[in-house]
């Protein structure tokens, strides 16, 4: 089965080789019967989003529950076009661009499902949102996102971002579906 099946959900699992580099591996688990598996890959974010860099905010997905939850993994390389302006001699990850990519990861985890594929998600709400620590360039942001009641027409979730296994940001998202 594909991981976009509904039951199925899908994670890379990142471990360290020999030496202390990273490497990732790919398993689904079915949730049925919670047997993992190797699976061949996750959709590319820019495979699922209408976004485009420089907007763009999200470099991979690592996990994926469609119309339940993701997971995706954003690196800072400090070439971004916001660091120059915010702020000169600091850089910093503005907070609104850290609840940006919430809502991308959020957006993959919806247009991963059949019924809502050919919808577009807009922002319809930001409540909640903190912002805990200072992002910096070369910063490996991890968003997770779940999402809660959705309809025909809208629906809401909620999302955190962790750097260094801290937590950077969350906040509760609201959209509204539009026609793409």
């Amino acid at each position: 089965r594909l991981a976009s099946e509904p039951g199925i959900v899908a994670s890379r699992h990142r471990q360290r080789d020999e030496n202390g580099a990273h490497s990732s591996q790919n398993h689904h688990a079915d949730a049925s019967d919670g047997q993992n598996a190797l699976m061949s890959d996750l959709p590319r974010p820019i495979d699922l989003l209408p976004h485009r860099p420089p907007f763009l905010l999200v470099d991979e997905l690592i996990a994926i529950d469609p119309g339940v939850s993701a997971t995706g993994i954003w690196r800072l390389t400090g070439d971004e076009y916001f660091f120059p302006g915010h702020f000169p001699g600091r850089p910093t990850l503005p907070g609104v661009m850290m609840c940006e990519s919430i809502a991308q990861v959020g957006a993959c985890a919806v247009l991963a499902h059949p019924d809502y594929s050919s919808k577009l998600p807009l922002f319809g709400g930001l409540d909640k949102a903190r912002f805990r620590r200072q992002v910096v360039p070369g910063d490996e942001l991890l968003i997770e996102v779940e999402l809660g009641r959705m309809s025909a027409r809208a629906g809401k979730g909620a999302g955190k971002v962790i750097v260094n296994g801290e937590l950077a940001t969350s906040c509760d998202l609201m959209f509204v579906f539009a026609d793409r």
